[in-house]
């Protein structure tokens, strides 16, 4: 890459130095001359649509010159242009000849060329931007024109995804493009030892998932006394003493795939990275918090709110008192008291089985509301976690020492250049602004959608939900059509497959006990009369491709049993059907017993239940309301999480910072 223009000390920092590039919080002059060498200014949103027809007109004109060439001078002709990058920066001349190369290999190693508004979505990526592109629009195969690009110019790449199983099929997809260029594809996942993640990371392009990434970030700033950076490299360049062995090479680029799901909905919750610190009493306490707490009654001792809060009441403190009055130990602190049976009362009552988490080989682990995915190795803090193993009968693992920390807006915000790719990016523009300074541009699709969306049914009850569900798919799959049905948890997913099971019906379950069983479901899922049931596994990133038979009646047909707290996850779900052009259709089949509106519309809901009573079924149109006004409460809700969360990390940061300890 280009020089960084600034002289520590005499002696001017290259990439080929090995410096540990990021971004710093209040961006340091030292990089202002490699950002603007990595990346052209932003254009104004009148002249952009000019400058893309412009720009793809001289990407097109050069495709003949590019399929001419063998392939050894088509490398020849990638290099050469980014040698021209590392002093020009992504300029959109340089920028099209770039993708015309990378096009024309990749119809010759991969069999799939890059049409044009994949070109301009890699275009949209190294302006350093999100693009918006519809599900089924070739997301993957966009984000190599933008990895390769800049891999060929100097830059370590992070391609990001939003779990493992995605990172090793979508480098595997990709491979042998980035082979033709001679470009090291590294993946990293789960269980990688070390070294062997310091080897991947070594690679010109990396795929990670977005815990993974960050959790190696925090160890090297644990190993580093979080001094990376200049700082670090000063103590390597002059010999100053044994220096730690990284993991990473940098934050260069990051291109994030899935970017709300990764920039928004994980947001809520900071990384830690923390120690076990054994405690040999904890299981007995956490039992007798157990007990105790099973003898409060709610609505006289203690209560829940909307968002699953819990408070004890007046009388509660003092039946606390009265049942705790024998013991000793920590039960005698009124503040120690509290904060047990708090915590118990928010496992008991807070946080089920088979939806909040699973129980795998003895352990409790926890299951991502926003992906249906296990999060291996994860743990709720503050004794919580080890409270829902007494509740399960589980060993009580200790309680965990926290060694550093990090929220996603921290982190990622450290990249020289941050840009992502999503489906569904319009109803956060604000937020991604206002957090990443990143701006959104909607990428117009190859061909015309041809999904229907059928109206939203509502049931009255969860059982004549289930019965209708079951009813429809059934019905579907004797004419041949492929279903996918949507749960929001394990354990509705394991319900309906069982009422299917009492019908002797064939049908597949992809949820988080099964995740090792996920591509061959995923690659049955569109064969016709298939039935197939899924959480949230089967939304992002999965392609399922319906079998001719399906296209010809209609295509992919998606149910969906439940509204997500966040509409961009069914959209998501939603867009599983009718990708890249082909038919499909969705529909809503929900129950007004469905925790969204209990928790987020209680009065909206109130109102439909007694229309219910007294006219039968509410009319659509106030059924459709409760959905739209649920959503936007819980999305304002979550968001107002996500900035507390922002808040208290910037101000544990400073605080750490005054202090002089590693954050």
């Amino acid at each position: 890459m280009s020089n960084v223009a600034a002289l520590i000390k005499g002696r001017s920092l290259k990439v080929s130095d090995g410096v540990y590039l990021e971004r710093t919080r209040d961006r340091e002059p030292v990089f202002e001359e490699y950002l603007r060498a990595l990346s052209a200014r932003i254009p104004k949103l009148k002249s952009r649509t000019k400058r893309l027809r412009k720009f793809i007109a001289e990407a097109n004109a050069v495709e003949a010159e590019m399929h001419v060439l063998d392939d050894q001078e088509l490398v020849a002709s990638l290099n050469s242009t980014c040698i021209e990058m590392r002093q020009q920066g992504f300029a959109d001349k340089l920028l099209a000849r770039a993708f015309a190369a990378v096009r024309e290999a990749s119809l010759r190693t991969i069999g799939m060329r890059h049409h044009d508004v994949q070109l301009v979505g890699g275009w949209v990526l190294l302006q350093g931007m999100i693009a918006e592109m519809n599900t089924g629009e070739g997301k993957t195969l966009v984000a190599t024109l933008a990895a390769c690009t800049a891999a060929a110019a100097g830059a370590s790449v992070h391609v990001i995804t939003v779990n493992d199983y995605l990172a090793e099929r979508d480098a595997k997809l990709n491979l042998p493009l980035y082979n033709f260029f001679n470009l090291r594809v590294g993946v990293v996942i789960q269980g990688l030892s070390p070294g062997q993640r310091r080897a991947e990371y070594a690679c010109d392009v990396v795929y990670v998932s977005n815990k993974e990434v960050v959790f190696d970030y925090l160890k090297d700033r644990i190993a580093t006394g979080a001094a990376l950076a200049t700082h670090y490299h000063l103590r390597r360049l002059y010999g100053s003493g044994q220096q730690p062995s990284l993991i990473m090479r940098g934050l260069h680029v990051a291109i994030v795939d899935e970017a709300d799901s990764i920039l928004i909905d994980e947001a809520r919750t900071p990384l830690i990275i923390s120690e076990t610190v054994n405690d040999e009493h904890a299981a007995l306490l956490y039992h007798t918090a157990l007990d105790l707490a099973r003898r409060l009654v709610r609505g006289e001792h203690f209560n829940i709110s909307g968002h699953h809060e819990v408070w004890v009441t007046s009388q509660g403190e003092q039946y606390m008192r009265e049942l705790s009055a024998g013991l000793t130990g920590v039960w005698t602190s009124a503040l120690w008291r509290h904060e047990l049976l708090q915590k118990a009362l928010t496992a008991l009552w807070c946080y089920r089985r088979d939806q909040h988490y699973i129980v795998q080989d003895g352990k409790v682990e926890i299951v991502d509301e926003f992906s249906g995915r296990v999060m291996p190795d994860r743990s709720w803090e503050s004794g919580l976690h080890q409270i829902i193993e007494a509740k399960e009968g589980c060993e009580i693992t200790g309680q965990r020492k926290t060694l550093s920390r990090m929220t996603y807006q921290r982190f990622l915000g450290r990249y020289l250049l941050l840009c992502g790719m999503t489906g569904t990016a319009a109803e956060v523009m604000p937020e991604l602004k206002r957090v990443y300074d990143l701006e959104v541009y909607t990428v117009p699709t190859h061909v015309p959608s041809r999904r229907e969306r059928l109206a939203n049914q509502f049931s009255i009850t969860a059982e004549e939900r289930w019965q209708a569900v079951v009813k429809r798919a059934i019905e579907l799959s004797q004419i041949g059509t492929a279903i996918l049905i949507g749960t929001r948890s394990v354990e509705a997913s394991e319900n309906l497959s069982a009422r299917f099971h009492e019908r002797g019906i064939v049908h597949a379950v992809l949820n988080a006990r099964n995740d090792r069983e996920e591509a061959e479901i995923v690659a049955q899922a569109g064969q016709s009369g298939r039935i197939t049931i899924a959480t949230n596994m089967a939304g992002r990133g999965t392609d399922i491709k319906p079998s001719d038979e399906v296209v010809k009646i209609g295509g992919l047909h998606v149910i969906l049993t439940e509204f997500h707290e966040s509409a961009r996850v069914d959209r998501q779900l939603f867009g599983r059907s009718a990708r890249q052009g082909q038919p499909g259709t969705v529909e809503a089949m929900v129950s007004l017993d469905d925790d969204l509106f209990i928790r987020y519309a209680p009065l909206l809901l109130n109102i439909a239940r007694r229309v219910s009573i007294t006219q039968g079924k509410p009319p659509l149109w106030l059924l459709n309301l409760l959905v739209d006004y649920a959503q936007m409460a819980a999305e304002r809700h979550n968001a107002g999480i996500r900035t507390a969360t922002l808040k208290q990390d910037r101000k544990l940061q400073s605080l750490l910072a005054f202090a002089g300890i590693p954050s």
